[in-house]
């Protein structure tokens, strides 16, 4: 296994006949990572603390998304920073070591399932909310959310770890499987969704009222929610399958330089993804964006006083 892994990654070990075409391409990627990795770092912090200060978000949510900024600062303190030096020891034309390329993969599948399954577990969750209604609260508990992402945290662990004793082919092929029928989950999820809302919509639309106001009220609060992890769900998607799609070209097609500059570009891509989610919450989110808003304008209030 170990072989078949680091022969993969020692593909990417640019050649003395490939090192001045790809040596712009490893400078570049080195910038933008380096930017990237500050912004994930910065922005999940300051999220994480406005997601605790928001009240007004239920726990299990509130949980949910805690689980999915820890991931994404994860990816900033320990994933971009090991890219990039991978890059500039490429750049030397040092070869980092198999070592080196095992723990590169362990901490890339470990931030990448945690993100993956977050995503999942947030969109069920968001699914519940709306067909359970009233129900929800009673079986959706906060102790058994909690549990959940315990048990997101120790399998994405099990898996990323698996390579140290599975053969790398089989491996994949188990990542491969969680993937689609996570997909598929997701994805049967958010069509569900759509139906509620759409159907939610007409309704409000047709000027219908009905008994329960605050039921209402509730639902289109939780059906906005559902909205902006749909967001995430399709950022996920787009920052992320690029990476695995020029992968799979690039062993069916073999290395080349034109490959290798793209699935470069695709990893950085990979990594922005952790920078754009709590964007999303607070563009989607209102009470996120003012708990953000309030926590910057009191830093920024700190930092004058300390100066005056």
């Amino acid at each position: 296994m170990s072989k078949s892994l680091c022969e993969l990654l020692l593909q990417f070990y640019p050649m003395i006949s490939e090192f001045e075409d790809l040596q712009s391409t490893y400078v570049a990627n080195c910038v933008f990572s380096s930017f990237l990795c500050y912004s994930a770092i910065m922005l999940n912090i300051v999220t994480i603390h406005a997601i605790r200060k928001t009240s007004s978000l239920p726990k299990t949510l509130k949980t949910l998304l805690l689980s999915l900024a820890v991931s994404d600062v994860g990816v900033g303190l320990l994933g971009q920073p090991f890219y990039i030096s991978l890059l500039v020891m490429w750049l030397q034309q040092n070869d980092p070591g198999c070592n080196t390329y095992k723990g590169f993969v362990i901490i890339l599948l470990l931030f990448t399932l945690a993100s993956f399954l977050g995503v999942l577990a947030v969109s069920v969750d968001r699914f519940l909310a709306i067909h359970l209604h009233l129900r929800y609260q009673e079986l959706v508990t906060h102790k058994r959310v909690v549990a959940v992402v315990i048990f997101i945290w120790v399998l994405s662990v099990f898996f990323s770890l698996m390579i140290l004793w599975v053969p790398f082919d089989v491996g994949c092929v188990f990542v491969l499987i969680l993937g689609v029928l996570g997909l598929l989950v997701t994805v049967g999820v958010y069509i569900r969704i759509y139906l509620v809302a759409r159907r939610h919509k007409n309704q409000i639309a047709q000027g219908q009222r009905f008994a329960q106001t605050e039921e209402t009220a509730n639902l289109t609060n939780v059906v906005k929610s559902a909205v902006v992890i749909f967001y995430v769900f399709f950022l996920f998607l787009i920052c992320y399958l690029p990476s695995f799609i020029f992968l799979a070209v690039y062993q069916i097609y073999g290395p080349s330089i034109p490959l290798k500059r793209v699935l470069l570009f695709s990893w950085t891509l990979f990594y922005l993804n952790s920078s754009l989610n709590p964007l999303i919450y607070c563009w989607k989110m209102t009470h996120i964006r003012y708990a953000i808003l309030n926590i910057l304008r009191n830093m920024s209030w700190r930092r004058n006083g300390a100066f005056n």
